[in-house]
């Protein structure tokens, strides 16, 4: 039977692998692209909204000191209180605008006795790669608008560290209300409050993410395209092979073997030798 080409370990090897990259395609590849696509739109409408809507207090927006998550991060929130600079840190290996930078880190004790990781913006490096002298923390009780964001997450689990090449100053990997509070043994809520310009403290203000849906809708549905025209491949070289003459087929044609020139040259002369009387 022709459809005993099927079972044949090259073509079973074809069909694994065509199935499985299809597979992957529509519930890997694809959802993982809508996924971050759906990220990009959030984060565009909580800044748009942020762009007119009043801050409101961090109580209100995270109750319960709730963790920030993609329905709450960049809303804008008001905290009144005193910053704690001796348990300040300062985040490494960070890019601003295209060049190196350091963001500082500086808890604040609020009215209500909550501590807040707030991150006052970037400082450049030096000449070594290390930080550029900044401004302190102001003292006394500040009011301040922040952008609420969600932790970063540092896969190696580095806690902050200081040594001969730090000057002494606490640094981490990641900007982590988690490792600030382990290095400095104050309980700070999740998640960390990032200033803009004018506010109390700010260095310089980080740049906001761009306004623009991105490329992830586009990339989502050129995954679930390339699934099916390997499917569509797929088909179409089964039912080519299930036709006579197919590539795989068993059996061939006969074919005359041609005969040489000096067999037809033979032919000829046999053909036209008189026969004797």
């Amino acid at each position: 039977m022709r459809l005993r080409f099927l079972l044949r370990p090259g073509w079973l090897a074809l069909t694994v692998v065509v199935f499985t990259f299809a597979v992957c395609c529509y519930t890997l590849l694809s959802p993982w692209q809508f996924r971050r696509d759906g990220e990009q739109v959030a984060q565009n409408n909580a800044l748009t909204t942020s762009f007119t809507a009043k801050p409101k207090s961090a109580a209100e927006l995270l109750p319960q000191h709730a963790a920030p998550d993609q329905n709450t991060e960049w809303h804008l929130v008001s905290i009144t209180g005193t910053y704690l600079p001796s348990a300040e840190v300062v985040a490494r290996l960070r890019t601003v605008q295209g060049e190196g930078a350091y963001e500082v880190l500086t808890p604040l004790r609020a009215t209500d006795g909550t501590v807040y990781l707030i991150d006052r913006g970037y400082v450049r490096l030096d000449d070594k790669s290390g930080v550029l002298p900044y401004a302190a923390a102001p003292g006394g009780q500040v009011s301040l608008v922040a952008r609420v964001r969600s932790d970063e997450n540092d896969p190696k689990h580095r806690d902050a560290f200081s040594d001969a090449s730090t000057n002494g100053k606490l640094q981490s990997y990641t900007v982590d209300s988690r490792v600030v509070a382990k290095s400095s043994g104050l309980t700070i809520r999740p998640g960390y409050f990032q200033l803009d310009q004018k506010q109390p403290g700010v260095l310089g203000a980080l740049p906001l993410p761009q306004l623009d849906s991105g490329p992830y809708f586009s990339y989502a549905l050129q995954w679930l395209a390339f699934g099916s025209m390997a499917l569509l491949g797929w088909l179409y070289f089964t039912i080519r092979e299930l036709r006579p003459g197919g590539a795989l087929t068993t059996e061939r044609p006969d074919r005359t073997r041609r005969k040489s020139v000096a067999e037809m040259l033979a032919e000829d002369e046999d053909e036209y030798t008189p026969t004797a009387p």
